[in-house]
């Protein structure tokens, strides 16, 4: 009895994008209770000004190390790095640091995760993308949930109005960062591009962080060391550079799916690290936010399968 030859069938790869996606909640979200932490021992702007030195310089010197190209990255893509750098780290975390001195960790991952429903507004009217009733109803829901948990905060005096402010600025600059990222459409490397926003990031802050504070002014400790060390590794490169594959091969607004996971996960982080009281009320607050989120980033069925595949293909190119 002859035997016919065997077909090699080629086998289905494993799909990367929900485990990018996981990763980049998990990092975005305790990234706020690291910087929490790092705020108590050092001035926000020093605090910061070290980390993205320090990430720029590791970025950079990794890629001269492996002896990797930069010709993909012209001068003007560098500058687009650089401005996104001066929106992305300096603005959105300069102000977002500030707030945390007065801020719960859990309220301001609260409010910064809560870009993707301003995204949507802007992306609609700057990038053409569509304001479905979806999109309008998860922004209505994503508002009234920041305000009714703002509101009752502020009425029990656990988080400063003046920090709110400074949350709420950062807020802003995040969410512009992503649509200058999409409309300045910068190519090449997104490796090298985030050693640079890093670099200009660096630069900017450092004549503002020694006027307005001093080397003084740090408490050296293990906690802060921690915290250092996870903001630069986990947060300025490995989350910055899997947020910006998800904003390249996604619409601006559909990057930011499952950021309806962090306003939650960010409170449990800051209950189970910092011991931050997190009321019923809270919880309460953290649902329509959430909702609003899902609502926003959710495609619709066709250009859902679309980006999906589209998404499938270019998940390798990490």
């Amino acid at each position: 009895m002859s035997l016919a030859p065997s077909v090699a069938v080629p086998r289905a790869g494993f799909n990367l994008l929900p485990l990018y996606i996981g990763l980049f909640c998990l990092l975005w979200s305790f990234a706020f209770v690291a910087g929490k932490v790092g705020v108590t021992d050092c001035p926000p702007l020093i605090l910061l000004t070290a980390r993205f030195s320090l990430a720029g310089v590791l970025i950079l010197g990794i890629t001269a190390l492996r002896g990797e190209a930069w010709s993909s990255l012209t001068w003007r893509d560098a500058g687009i790095f650089a401005i996104l750098g001066v929106a992305n780290n300096a603005l959105y975390l300069g102000l977002g640091y500030t707030g945390l001195q007065t801020v719960s960790a859990g309220l301001g991952g609260l409010i910064v995760s809560a870009n993707p429903v301003f995204t949507a507004v802007l992306a609609a009217l700057f990038l053409g993308e569509a304001l479905t009733w979806r999109k309008v109803a998860g922004l209505l829901l994503g508002i009234s949930g920041v305000a009714f948990i703002v509101w009752h905060r502020m009425s029990v005096g656990t988080d400063s109005f003046h920090g709110i402010l400074f949350t709420l600025a950062s807020l802003a600059s995040i969410v512009v960062g992503t649509i200058l990222f999409k409309v300045l459409a910068p190519k090449g490397s997104l490796w090298v591009g985030n050693g640079v926003q890093n670099l200009a990031a660096g630069v900017v802050l450092l004549p503002f962080a020694f006027t307005l504070s001093s080397l003084s002014d740090i408490v050296p400790s293990a906690r802060l060391a921690g915290a250092f060390a996870f903001l630069v590794l986990g947060g300025s490169i490995l989350a910055y550079l899997l947020w910006f594959h998800l904003l390249k091969v996604c619409g601006a607004t559909a990057a930011s799916a499952y950021h309806f996971l962090m306003p939650p996960l960010g409170m449990l982080f800051a209950f189970l690290v910092l011991g931050e009281h997190v009321e019923l009320r809270d919880l309460l607050g953290i649902v329509p936010v959430a909702l609003g989120i899902y609502l926003v980033t959710r495609p619709a069925a066709a250009a859902g399968q679309s980006r999906a595949s589209v998404l499938m293909k270019s998940e390798s190119k990490l």
